[in-house]
C-alpha cells in the first residue's frame, strides 16, 4: 500500500471512530438474565457459529478486496399504488428496497426494517449512498400499524425513519432485546415497543401473532456496543398462511432453518440475496443467492421473495450480481422464478393463498 493511500487510511479510521463517538458515544446497553445465547453482557449466535470479524479484517476487506462499482443512481420503474388495507385472506408484498417490505393482510399494514433515509449511516453526509428512492413514498404510505426491526445496524434501524414512523403513525415497534433502550431514547417515552428473545412470540390478535426467531449474524452500533443486543428474524403466524421474514443472516450449519421449519406452512418467505462479498468477510453475517435458495429448500414456503439487494452498496459484488447469481442457483436447484420472486424497487405482489400455488 503507497504512503498516500496509509495516509488515507488512517484518517478514514480517524474520521469514523470521531464520527462514532460523537453521535453514539455509548449505546445504552441490556440487562438480563444469563441463556445459552447471553452471557450477561454479550449475545452470540445459535451454537457459537459466528463471531465479529473484528477492526483488522474489516480493514483488510475494505483496502485490499476489490469491488465492482455501482451506478450512482438508477430510477424506479414502478409507481405503485397502495390500498389503504387489505382485509381477510389476501396478501400484498411492495417492495421499498433492500430489506424494507411492505406487507398487507388480514387488515393490518406491516413493515419490515424500514429506512427512508439517502444514507443507511449514522451521518448523513458519509456512508452507503441510496440507489434507489424508496418503492413507496413515505407520504403515501397506508396507515403502519407494525415495524418489525431485525437487529441495529444502520441500513435496518434508521432513526429518523421511525421517527417519522412514530410521529404519523405510532405503530408497534417490535424487536429484539436491549433495542428498546435505544429506540425509548430515540422516539420517547409513548412509542409501543415491545422486546422479543429468540423463540417468544407476541399476539396480534385471536388471529395473528408474530414470532422472534434466531439469525446468524451480530449488532453494533457504536464502539463500545459489539453483540449488545439481540438480532433475529420474524414469523408472522396467521389464519392466512404463515410468513418469514430472515432479517440479516449467515446460513451456519443450516440447523435455525430446520427449527424454523416447524412453524410453517409458510406463505410466503422473505430472503436476503445481497451483500455477500468478500465470502471469506460476509459468510458468517450474510447468505450468498446460492444459500439462500438452499434456506429455500429447507422451509419450503410457497413462495419467496429476494430482499437486501441493489439499495445500498455493503459488499464487494456489482449491483445486478445478486440477481443473476440467483437466477443461476434457482435453476441448479429446480426452482422456478415464479416460486422466488425477484421484485423490482417499487413493485408490489399479490402473493396467492396457500391453496393455489400454480400461479
Amino acid at each position: 500500500m503507497t504512503p498516500k493511500k496509509w495516509t488515507m487510511l488512517i484518517l478514514a479510521i480517524i474520521l469514523a471512530s470521531v464520527i462514532y463517538l460523537v453521535v453514539q458515544y455509548r449505546m445504552p446497553e441490556y440487562r438480563g438474565p444469563v441463556s445459552d445465547h447471553f452471557d450477561g453482557v454479550r449475545f452470540s449466535n445459535p451454537d457459537g457459529v459466528y463471531a465479529p470479524r473484528g477492526l483488522r479484517n474489516f480493514i483488510k476487506w475494505r483496502f485490499q478486496d476489490k469491488s465492482t462499482a455501482w451506478p450512482a443512481q438508477r430510477n424506479n420503474l414502478f409507481a405503485p399504488v397502495v390500498k389503504p388495507r387489505i382485509l381477510g385472506d389476501g396478501l400484498q408484498v411492495t417492495f421499498v428496497g433492500h430489506a424494507s417490505v411492505l406487507l398487507q393482510t388480514q387488515g393490518l399494514n406491516i413493515l419490515t426494517d424500514p429506512i427512508w433515509s439517502e444514507r443507511a449511516s449514522p451521518v448523513q453526509f458519509s456512508g452507503p449512498k441510496r440507489v434507489h428512492a424508496p418503492g413507496i413514498d413515505f407520504s403515501a404510505l397506508p396507515p403502519i400499524d407494525v415495524v418489525l426491526i431485525s437487529h441495529n445496524h444502520y441500513d435496518q434501524l434508521d432513526i429518523p425513519t421511525l421517527q417519522r414512523l412514530e410521529q404519523q403513525f405510532h405503530p408497534l415497534f417490535i424487536t429484539g432485546l436491549g433495542n428498546d433502550t435505544l429506540l425509548k431514547k430515540r422516539l420517547g417515552p409513548n412509542a409501543r415497543i415491545v422486546t422479543l428473545d429468540w423463540w417468544q412470540n407476541h399476539s396480534m390478535n385471536k388471529d395473528m401473532n408474530i414470532l422472534f426467531v434466531p439469525a446468524n449474524h451480530w449488532s453494533k452500533r457504536s464502539l463500545f456496543d459489539t453483540n449488545k443486543t439481540l438480532w433475529g428474524g420474524f414469523v408472522i403466524q396467521n389464519k392466512a398462511g404463515n410468513i418469514y421474514f430472515s432479517g440479516d443472516t449467515g446460513f451456519g450449519d443450516g440447523s435455525i432453518f430446520s427449527k424454523i421449519a416447524h412453524y410453517g406452512p409458510f406463505r410466503l418467505a422473505l430472503l436476503p440475496i445481497g451483500a455477500y462479498e468478500p465470502r471469506w468477510f460476509m459468510q458468517y453475517s450474510h447468505v450468498n443467492p446460492a444459500e439462500s435458495v438452499e434456506i429455500f429448500n429447507i422451509l419450503k414456503p410457497h413462495y419467496a421473495m429476494a430482499i437486501h439487494f441493489g439499495t445500498f452498496r455493503l459488499g464487494n459484488e456489482g449491483i445486478d450480481e445478486p440477481v443473476m447469481a440467483l437466477d443461476e442457483a434457482l435453476s441448479t436447484a429446480r426452482v422456478t422464478p415464479q416460486q422466488f420472486r425477484i421484485l423490482q424497487v417499487g413493485q408490489e405482489w399479490q402473493v396467492p393463498p396457500l391453496e393455489n400455488n400454480n400461479e
